[in-house]
Protein backbone atom coordinates (compact mmCIF):
# COMPACT_ATOMS: atom_id res chain seq x y z
CA UNK A 1 0.00 0.00 0.00
CA UNK A 2 2.74 2.28 0.73
CA UNK A 3 4.52 2.06 -2.49
CA UNK A 4 0.77 2.86 -4.81
CA UNK A 5 0.37 5.84 -2.29
CA UNK A 6 4.03 6.80 -2.94
CA UNK A 7 3.89 6.19 -7.11
CA UNK A 8 0.37 8.09 -6.98
CA UNK A 9 1.70 11.29 -5.02
CA UNK A 10 4.59 11.67 -7.29
CA UNK A 11 2.48 11.40 -10.47
CA UNK A 12 0.60 14.21 -8.81
CA UNK A 13 4.24 16.33 -8.95
CA UNK A 14 4.93 15.67 -5.73
CA UNK A 15 8.39 14.76 -3.95
CA UNK A 16 8.04 11.59 -2.22
CA UNK A 17 10.56 10.50 0.46
CA UNK A 18 9.48 6.58 0.97
CA UNK A 19 11.17 5.11 3.64
CA UNK A 20 10.72 1.54 3.97
CA UNK A 21 11.58 -1.74 5.34
CA UNK A 22 12.88 -4.99 3.18
CA UNK A 23 10.28 -5.43 0.17
CA UNK A 24 10.18 -7.32 -3.14
CA UNK A 25 8.12 -4.04 -4.65
CA UNK A 26 10.12 -1.47 -7.03
CA UNK A 27 9.83 1.83 -7.44
CA UNK A 28 8.20 3.51 -10.67
CA UNK A 29 8.25 6.76 -10.84
CA UNK A 30 11.15 9.33 -10.83
CA UNK A 31 9.99 11.15 -8.17
CA UNK A 32 10.09 8.99 -5.63
CA UNK A 33 13.42 8.61 -3.23
CA UNK A 34 13.67 5.16 -1.67
CA UNK A 35 15.20 5.10 1.90
CA UNK A 36 15.66 1.51 2.93
CA UNK A 37 15.65 0.20 6.25
CA UNK A 38 16.69 -3.27 8.37
CA UNK A 39 15.08 -2.17 12.12
CA UNK A 40 13.02 0.11 13.73
CA UNK A 41 15.75 1.83 15.21
CA UNK A 42 17.28 2.51 11.83
CA UNK A 43 13.15 3.72 10.76
CA UNK A 44 12.65 5.88 13.45
CA UNK A 45 15.98 7.57 12.95
CA UNK A 46 15.35 7.81 8.81
CA UNK A 47 11.37 9.36 10.03
CA UNK A 48 12.95 11.63 12.07
CA UNK A 49 15.55 13.33 10.14
CA UNK A 50 13.29 13.55 7.42
CA UNK A 51 10.12 14.86 8.75
CA UNK A 52 10.85 18.26 9.38
CA UNK A 53 11.70 19.55 5.72
CA UNK A 54 8.51 17.60 4.91
CA UNK A 55 5.12 19.10 3.99
CA UNK A 56 3.70 16.01 5.43
CA UNK A 57 4.25 12.47 5.80
CA UNK A 58 1.91 9.30 5.26
CA UNK A 59 2.58 6.43 8.13
CA UNK A 60 1.20 3.68 6.20
CA UNK A 61 2.79 0.73 8.29
CA UNK A 62 3.60 0.41 11.67
CA UNK A 63 6.68 -1.18 12.80
CA UNK A 64 6.71 -3.90 15.58
CA UNK A 65 5.77 -2.34 19.11
CA UNK A 66 8.41 -4.74 20.43
CA UNK A 67 11.84 -6.40 19.83
CA UNK A 68 14.19 -8.32 21.61
CA UNK A 69 15.83 -7.09 24.56
CA UNK A 70 19.22 -8.61 23.28
CA UNK A 71 20.12 -9.53 20.46
CA UNK A 72 22.47 -12.87 19.86
CA UNK A 73 25.61 -12.86 17.65
CA UNK A 74 25.39 -16.53 17.22
CA UNK A 75 22.77 -19.28 16.68
CA UNK A 76 20.97 -19.88 20.22
CA UNK A 77 21.04 -23.62 20.74
CA UNK A 78 17.98 -26.21 21.53
CA UNK A 79 17.96 -27.05 25.05
CA UNK A 80 15.87 -29.07 27.44
CA UNK A 81 14.67 -26.40 29.00
CA UNK A 82 12.26 -23.11 28.37
CA UNK A 83 13.62 -20.56 26.41
CA UNK A 84 12.60 -17.04 27.83
CA UNK A 85 12.56 -14.19 25.40
CA UNK A 86 12.94 -10.12 27.00
CA UNK A 87 11.53 -8.11 25.07
CA UNK A 88 12.03 -4.13 24.85
CA UNK A 89 9.45 -1.07 23.31
CA UNK A 90 10.26 0.28 19.88
CA UNK A 91 10.04 4.17 19.82
CA UNK A 92 6.90 5.14 18.65
CA UNK A 93 7.40 6.65 14.92
CA UNK A 94 3.98 8.18 14.50
CA UNK A 95 3.56 9.81 18.06
CA UNK A 96 7.37 10.94 17.89
CA UNK A 97 6.29 12.69 14.70
CA UNK A 98 2.77 14.18 16.17
CA UNK A 99 4.63 16.23 18.92
CA UNK A 100 7.22 17.28 16.20
CA UNK A 101 4.53 18.26 13.71
CA UNK A 102 4.60 21.96 12.72
CA UNK A 103 0.73 24.07 11.73
CA UNK A 104 1.74 23.73 8.24
CA UNK A 105 2.55 19.85 7.76
CA UNK A 106 -0.10 16.99 8.10
CA UNK A 107 0.33 13.67 9.72
CA UNK A 108 -2.00 10.63 8.54
CA UNK A 109 -1.76 7.21 9.92
CA UNK A 110 -3.60 3.63 9.38
CA UNK A 111 -5.04 1.39 11.88
CA UNK A 112 -5.91 -2.42 11.42
CA UNK A 113 -8.31 -2.70 14.34
CA UNK A 114 -10.53 -6.24 14.88
CA UNK A 115 -13.03 -4.65 17.26
CA UNK A 116 -14.51 -1.42 17.87
CA UNK A 117 -12.56 0.14 14.53
CA UNK A 118 -13.81 3.68 14.51
CA UNK A 119 -13.54 3.83 18.41
CA UNK A 120 -9.91 2.23 18.72
CA UNK A 121 -8.95 4.64 15.50
CA UNK A 122 -10.33 7.68 16.89
CA UNK A 123 -7.95 7.10 20.28
CA UNK A 124 -4.95 6.31 17.71
CA UNK A 125 -5.94 9.62 15.93
CA UNK A 126 -5.96 11.59 18.88
CA UNK A 127 -2.68 10.10 20.46
CA UNK A 128 -0.59 9.96 17.95
CA UNK A 129 -1.57 13.74 16.64
CA UNK A 130 -3.36 12.25 12.85
CA UNK A 131 -5.26 15.04 10.63
CA UNK A 132 -6.94 12.01 9.79
CA UNK A 133 -6.28 7.57 10.01
CA UNK A 134 -7.45 5.45 7.58
CA UNK A 135 -8.98 2.31 9.23
CA UNK A 136 -7.72 -0.90 6.92
CA UNK A 137 -10.56 -3.90 6.68
CA UNK A 138 -9.97 -7.18 7.53
CA UNK A 139 -13.41 -8.16 7.62
CA UNK A 140 -14.16 -7.72 4.02
CA UNK A 141 -13.63 -10.85 1.75
CA UNK A 142 -10.47 -10.20 -0.32
CA UNK A 143 -9.40 -7.15 1.35
CA UNK A 144 -6.06 -6.69 3.34
CA UNK A 145 -2.72 -8.63 3.06
CA UNK A 146 -1.36 -10.86 0.60
CA UNK A 147 -4.39 -9.14 -1.64
CA UNK A 148 -4.36 -6.66 -4.76
CA UNK A 149 -7.16 -5.36 -2.47
CA UNK A 150 -8.53 -3.32 0.06
CA UNK A 151 -11.28 -1.59 1.55
CA UNK A 152 -10.71 1.38 4.07
CA UNK A 153 -12.71 3.84 5.86
CA UNK A 154 -11.11 7.51 6.30
CA UNK A 155 -11.73 9.30 9.65
CA UNK A 156 -9.92 12.63 10.24
CA UNK A 157 -9.86 14.93 12.99
CA UNK A 158 -13.02 16.57 12.65
CA UNK A 159 -15.04 13.04 13.30
CA UNK A 160 -16.01 12.53 9.53
CA UNK A 161 -15.89 9.47 8.96
CA UNK A 162 -15.65 8.41 5.04
CA UNK A 163 -16.21 4.49 3.99
CA UNK A 164 -14.83 3.23 0.59
CA UNK A 165 -16.26 -0.04 -0.92
CA UNK A 166 -13.15 -2.97 -2.32
CA UNK A 167 -11.23 -1.29 -4.24
CA UNK A 168 -7.66 -2.18 -6.06
CA UNK A 169 -4.67 -0.72 -3.79
CA UNK A 170 -3.85 1.20 -6.83
CA UNK A 171 -7.44 3.08 -6.70
CA UNK A 172 -7.07 2.91 -2.64
CA UNK A 173 -3.96 4.70 -3.40
CA UNK A 174 -5.48 7.65 -5.65
CA UNK A 175 -8.96 8.04 -2.71
CA UNK A 176 -6.29 8.38 0.14
CA UNK A 177 -4.42 11.06 -2.34
CA UNK A 178 -7.90 13.04 -3.39
CA UNK A 179 -8.82 12.71 0.64
CA UNK A 180 -5.24 14.43 1.52
CA UNK A 181 -5.59 17.11 -1.52
CA UNK A 182 -9.29 18.12 0.60
CA UNK A 183 -6.72 19.13 3.65
CA UNK A 184 -3.67 20.96 2.15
Amino acid sequence: MGYAIADKLASYGAHVILISGPSSEKIISPGITLITVRTADEMYKECIASFPSADGALLVAAVADYRPKRKSEEKIKRSHGKLTLELESNPDIAASLGRMKKKHQFLAGFALETQHEIENARKKLQKKNFDFIVINSLRSKGAGFGSENNKITILDKHNRVTEFPLKTKQEVAEDIVQYLQTLI
